[in-house]
């Protein structure tokens, strides 16, 4: 590639000009990966991956295409951009499609401020082995570890860069390094297996490669000899691991494009209590060396700090321009978009307000009940909140962890499960959705 991100973009641009689009976006995409796995002491796979991807939006009145691209020669654009107004003309008119006017456009940015990118050197394969083996090694440490199925060290350098017709134009660039290991304990049926890792913006933040493989392993031989819970209305209390995915749902519940089509079991809780009084959702795409924060959305807004939910009311849904039009409101800049899409509601990052009293407290609290640390499918009714998933954990008997389960399901409904919530004060807090650990009163364990 011998132009850069923005200059790609621009072309795109000056291509679906001379097309014959009304309006139109373009994103470019570039980025290089480099991972390497290990298993038994030796390299299992390494892989390296360099990349580019051309989106183009154009629209033509009311009626929207998109095309995408990994060819940044001048006469593959010009097709391109042909390809998409043609797409244009023929597709239905969409009276909610168009871009932001030049008055909602983000104008400025402090993109140093949010340190997305780490500047030191990208490391070799041989020093993300050397992570890996490390990973595998303090993993294996573990009495009663039977072996480990794989440990893994990556780095992801990624550029982006959006501009559309209507003046916006910015970009910025995003590292990742990531280190994990799965340890299992037991052989034959009676395995069990669990894993830990960890994935930074800045190889300094990443957690040390003894520590994620240790914790892999003793999650692991935690699990060994689990057996099926007894049937029964219990407390529940979910691991800080898995938590953030209760406040998902929320989270999916209160996205526009699902308010405007109707299909929430929030649509009709705006302004009403949906979590405890003392909890609030708070969305920070500012923060430093978080995943989830950017200076802008897909559609070139500026993204903001806002409460989603404040002292446990609803205040607003998360929109982009489209399902923003679409309920008579304003785009809350939280547009997301791939190379090939159009854009679409989503969140950046989120925090849970936490609780007072620390995770042990509440196994305490609670007596009798499950303690779940992972959980596999889910079956979560978009218009009631009716919930059911399968878990695993540990069984909790007066208040001390006694044995692991597994093989049961959980059910409830999320309007009732939110509300009656009690948090505990152990969230991360440089993940990119800080949730601690989540006591829930009163569901439905379906085992033995």
């Amino acid at each position: 590639m011998t132009q850069s991100p923005e200059a790609l973009s621009h072309a795109l641009l000056s291509a679906a000009k001379a097309a014959g689009a009304d309006t139109a976006d373009a994103m470019v995409a570039t980025g290089q990966s480099l991972s390497i796995e290990v298993r038994n002491g030796k390299l299992e796979h390494a892989e390296r991956s360099e990349g580019l991807d051309l989106g183009l939006r154009v629209l033509i009145g009311q009626r929207q295409a998109v095309v995408s691209t990994s060819d940044a020669r001048p006469e593959t654009l010009t097709t391109m951009a042909e390809r998409a107004v043609a797409m244009a003309k023929e597709a239905p008119e969409d009276p909610y499609a168009g871009l932001a006017s030049s008055d909602q456009l983000a104008k400025t940015w402090d993109i140093d401020a949010l340190e997305l990118c780490d500047p030191s050197e990208e490391p070799s394969p041989d020093t993300l082995k050397t992570d890996a083996l490390e990973a595998e090694a303090a993993a294996l440490t573990v009495t009663d570890v039977a072996q480990v199925q794989g440990a893994g060290a990556g780095y992801g350098h990624h550029r982006i860069h959006l501009a559309n017709s209507n003046g916006f134009s910015g970009g910025y660039t995003r590292t990742t390094r990531s280190l994990s290991a799965t340890a299992i304990a037991g052989s034959g049926t009676e395995m069990e297996r669990d894993y830990d890792g960890d994935s930074r913006t800045f190889q300094s933040d990443l957690r040390d490669a003894t520590e994620i493989g240790r914790t892999a392993g003793e999650r692991a031989v935690a699990r060994f000899g689990a057996r099926k819970p007894e049937t029964g209305s219990f407390p529940i209390l979910f691991d800080e691991r898995i938590a953030a995915s209760l406040i998902g749902h929320l989270l999916s519940a209160s996205n526009g494009a699902a308010i405007a089509r109707g299909a929430s079991w929030l649509k009709d809780s705006l302004g009403e209590q949906v979590l405890p009084a003392q909890m609030s959702v708070i969305e920070d795409p500012t923060r430093p060396r978080v995943a989830g924060s950017r200076p802008f959305d897909g559609e070139g807004l500026a993204t903001q700090r806002r409460a989603i939910i404040e002292d446990g009311v609803l205040t607003g849904w998360t929109l982009d321009l489209a399902s923003a039009r679409k309920l008579g409101l304003q785009s809350t800049g939280n547009a997301a978009r791939g190379i090939g899409s159009i854009p679409s509601p989503a969140n950046w990052n989120i925090s849970l307000t936490p609780g007072e009293h620390s995770r042990r407290d509440l196994l305490r609290d609670m007596g009798t009940g499950l303690l779940v640390t992972s959980m596999i499918g889910s079956t979560i009714n978009p218009n009631t909140g009716d919930y059911s998933r399968g878990a695993s954990g540990f069984w909790v008997i007066d208040g001390e962890i006694s044995h692991p389960v597994n093989e049961c399901t959980i059910a409830g409904n999320l309007k009732d499960m939110l509300r009656a919530m009690i948090a505990a004060n152990d969230a991360r807090s440089y993940l990119s959705r800080v949730v601690p650990s989540l006591l829930i009163e009163g569901m439905t364990v379906a085992g033995s």
